[in-house]
């Protein structure tokens, strides 16, 4: 528990997210509490602070999404609930009804994940109905419940907004990184064993596997990058960042969006080799160990690329830029390189079961990628 208050005092990452997210929840609750108990003196006074935690979102954007939502399934819910009460009463067979309407409704698409509060609501109104004297009482009481929840979903949001408003921009760098760690870390296995000619089924297997993983990796960069948008709608603390901050989520994405179809490639890649075993010689006894060695040099400049990615932050993206134009020049020789030995040996690239035509093809391939997001990075550095 020391460590990990150490950490959220130390730096900012998921412990201090966690604390000020806590902190501002317990804020949220008490002044909804006081409003709706003290002030109000209502008869369910929990609604609000339930619904001030509940709405309580990492992004403004999203607070503001869900809040609307969830008033819109509470009214919704508390809507049902009067409509039937008062044409049917507080009977079983009401409740029923009640409840096959709640649920119906709920499953409308803009409710989103606060589609099964229309039924909680509506659960609730009708406790709240059923022990009510008078008609007025009845109308007072579910009135109360929307009012509390606006009460509640109003505190939340407010918090959110004047209290450290969350701004996850940096996610987006952070699914980058992540995205291209992914691929310097294949790409950095692979190179020693084709320098090597060491190609066993097992290792080759691995790499495959560790490829196909990588789509999980994918979604959880896409949704950073999506948080990190939504976290600068409707933020306060937008003001005092530069004004390129948000534009540079576009040329984000499409770093993101090459790394993808770069990690797509070297599946191939490594699906390629998988089903073809290296060895020294092939039917003809020629030693293609020279051509391996020499993409192997390619793959290592790759694997340079990908690691300057790993460190990418708006603040160093001029030099970083510079780096990855060097290594690019860099991997662009050795991809000719490639293609000259390919051509000196004159190796079957058209045989789909030798792998030498998809190690040509991708290797132009992803000099293409990274070609386009040195371009990118250059353009954004120099905004």
């Amino acid at each position: 528990m020391r460590q990990w208050w150490g950490r959220a005092f130390g730096s900012a990452g998921h412990e201090r997210h966690t604390a000020l997210l806590i902190a501002k929840s317990t804020l949220a609750a008490t002044v909804s509490w006081v409003i709706s108990y003290n002030l109000l003196q209502a008869r369910s006074p929990a609604f609000a602070p339930f619904s001030a935690v509940l709405i309580m979102q990492v992004t403004i954007y999203q607070s503001l999404v869900q809040s609307l939502r969830y008033v819109g399934a509470v009214a919704a819910g508390v809507a049902v609930q009067a409509a039937l009460g008062f044409l049917a009463g507080p009977d079983v067979l009401t409740f029923a009804l009640v409840a096959a309407i709640a649920l119906t409704i709920g499953r409308w698409p803009a409710l989103g994940a606060q589609g099964s509060q229309v039924a909680t609501a509506a659960f609730f109104a009708f406790s709240t109905y059923s022990t009510a004297t008078t008609d007025t009482e009845k109308i007072t009481q579910l009135g109360q419940i929307v009012l509390l929840v606006l009460i509640g979903c109003g505190v939340g949001f407010l918090v959110n907004l004047t209290v450290f408003p969350p701004m996850r921009y940096r996610s987006a760098e952070y699914g980058i990184r992540t995205l291209a760690h992914a691929l310097s870390d294949l790409v950095s296995d692979v190179y020693p064993a084709l320098r090597d000619g060491d190609l066993d089924r097992e290792r080759t297997e691995q790499w495959r596997a560790r490829a196909a993983q990588t789509e999980g990796l994918i979604t959880q960069a896409r949704s950073g990058l999506q948080t990190a948008k939504e976290s600068l709608y409707y933020n306060p603390r937008r003001l005092l960042r530069r004004g390129r901050v948000p534009t540079a989520f576009d040329g984000y994405a499409s770093v993101m969006e090459a790394l993808e179809r770069t990690l797509h490639q070297m599946a191939s890649l490594t699906r390629s080799l998988d089903r073809w075993r290296a060895d020294r010689e092939d039917e003809n006894g020629a030693d293609h160990r020279p051509f391996l060695a020499c993409y192997a040099r390619f793959l290592e400049s790759v694997a340079a690329l990908a690691g300057v990615l790993e460190e990418l932050t708006e603040e160093s993206l001029a030099d970083q830029a510079r780096q990855l134009r060097e290594w690019a020049d860099e991997a662009q020789r050795r991809r000719e390189q490639v293609a000259d030995e390919a051509e000196r040996q004159n190796l079957p690239l058209t045989d789909p079961a030798r792998p030498y035509g998809v190690l040509v093809i991708e290797a132009t391939r992803l000099m293409e990628e990274f070609q386009h997001t040195c371009d990118v990075i250059q353009d954004h550095a120099g905004d």
